[in-house]
């Protein structure tokens, strides 16, 4: 039998406005070639000039995945020849990263799992190469050329393609929240390689490591691995020795395949960058950092659970997505049940943003009109339907929603006298319904409430209407 040992090395674009050495924008999709100068080209005489907000959000990222933040770091030339990387080699970091020796922890299955973070280093990102624009011809952009990267390699804890998953879900979520990264994969935001390996289960020596690359999406990931674990224990069961190589991975096929063997730190002749000074990261500087990290997703659910009593499935939907939290965390503090507003935001203002294709930071019924409408809901003054049938509209408009009701007439009817009436009609037109009902056939009654509900236009009070159908027709009266 064979245990896996997974490590994995993910690439995080920082939102920085500009590069990490220079100016240059760092905006998603302009025109190619137009995003670059000088110092993106490694053209002779630039110089990189380090781009504070950069090493600010590497430090928050290593500080929100507990690791050790060095006082003193600095840059490092890692030389290797691409196509889209101009000058031959990478201004990144080997020996001294701004984060090391920090962890994880993540839900699989219900079970706590914790990764060991080895490092978190702030590196440029490269030119991108085209191979698809014509024939026999490779194309070369460079406005990626020097945004800013951080690249998060973690300890080989992970046991399985699922843990994997769940070990990126988990970091995107802690990234997005202390908003130093966007996460994108599918802009290449987001890049991850996964380190694999096999061993006889117990023991403690690794296997020969293969590293997978290409890997386009979370899914993939999971693929990846769940082909290179049977890839590997099916060579080494069959008495064959698994060889040290990087591999890609072939999204169409469902495989991976072999690119080059695997190079090793020495292969790269690191050496001090020359033009960039030694950074000194002092306590000042370090706190500042630390007071900008909001709290983290782990943290925030167990909150909601402990403090606002919703549901832990409650808590793990509104958690992810940090907006949706920032608003729901709104609506509780105005004094609106935290069930409540969990509740009509995950079903039925989710499913309002949904069909117009909004996100809730577009949303015009902001935190206090949301509010409202449950105060509405909750005191009876409109029922849950007349609720569900105008959040459209105020969604997009942004009135209040007691002006709104108030305006069309669509407070709840509490007055007996009047409802009784349509109850009265109701029997009255509906004698099918009030015979089965007679003999025994309780689900008749709700039939007859709802067409009083009808008749009412949907303001008669439920409870009432219920009350009175059953007085009326217990007693034998039409």
């Amino acid at each position: 039998m064979y245990e896996t040992a997974i490590g994995m090395e993910v690439h995080l674009e920082l939102c920085t406005r500009s590069k990490v050495f220079c100016g240059c924008s760092t905006n998603y999709g302009g025109a190619p070639n137009s995003q670059a100068c000088p110092v993106c080209l490694g053209l002779p005489g630039s110089l990189p000039v380090l781009n504070k907000r950069a090493v600010e959000f590497a430090i928050k990222a290593s500080l929100a995945l507990n690791c050790e933040v060095a006082p003193e770091t600095k840059f490092d030339r890692k030389n290797y020849f691409y196509p889209d990387l101009v000058k031959g080699y990478q201004i990144s970091q080997y020996d001294k990263p701004i984060g090391r020796n920090g962890y994880i922890e993540f839900e699989v299955e219900g079970v706590t799992r914790r990764v060991g973070i080895r490092r978190v280093h702030l590196e440029e990102d490269t030119g991108k190469s085209f191979h698809d624009v014509a024939a026999e011809r490779t194309y070369l952009d460079f406005n990626r050329s020097g945004v800013p990267l951080i690249e998060i390699v973690t300890e080989p804890d992970i046991r399985s393609s699922a843990e994997a998953k769940s070990y990126l879900e988990a970091l995107r979520e802690i990234m997005e929240y202390i908003e130093v990264s966007d996460c994108r994969i599918e802009e290449g935001s987001m890049r991850c390689e996964a380190n694999i390996s096999i061993r006889p289960t117990g023991s403690s020596d690794y296997g020969i490591l293969n590293e997978i690359k290409n890997i386009g999406s979370l899914r993939g990931v999971q693929r990846a691995l769940e082909y290179e674990i049977k890839r590997q224990t099916e060579l080494v069961s069959s008495g064959g020795i698994v060889l040290r190589q990087t591999r890609r991975w072939n999204e169409s096929e469902l495989k991976t395949e072999v690119m080059r063997t695997k190079e090793e730190a020495h292969d790269y002749r690191y050496f001090p960058e020359p033009d960039l000074v030694q950074l000194v990261i002092d306590n000042s500087w370090l706190n500042k950092c630390r007071s900008e990290i909001p709290e983290l997703p782990r943290a925030r659910r167990e909150r909601y659970v402990r403090e606002l009593g919703i549901t832990p499935y409650d808590a793990e939907e509104l958690v992810a997505d940090r907006a949706l939290a920032q608003y729901f965390e709104g609506v509780a503090r105005l004094g609106t049940e935290p069930k409540l507003a969990a509740n009509w935001l995950l079903s039925d203002l989710r499913r309002e943003l949904n069909q117009a294709s909004l996100a809730i930071e577009q949303v015009k019924l902001r935190e206090a009109g949301f509010s409202e409408l449950m105060v509405l809901v909750s005191s009876g003054a409109i029922g849950s339907k007349t609720a569900k049938d105008i959040l459209g509209e105020l969604v997009h408009s942004g009135v209040s929603p007691a002006a709104y009701v108030k305006e069309k007439g669509l407070a709840q009817l509490s007055d007996t006298s009047e409802i009784e009436k349509f109850v009265e009609q109701a029997i009255a037109d509906s004698p099918k319904i009030v015979a089965d009902y007679r003999v025994g056939k309780e689900r008749a009654l709700t039939a007859l409430v709802g067409v009083v509900m009808k008749l009412s236009r949907g303001k008669a009070k439920p409870e009432l209407v219920n009350d009175l159908l059953t007085q009326k027709l217990n007693k034998g009266r039409l």
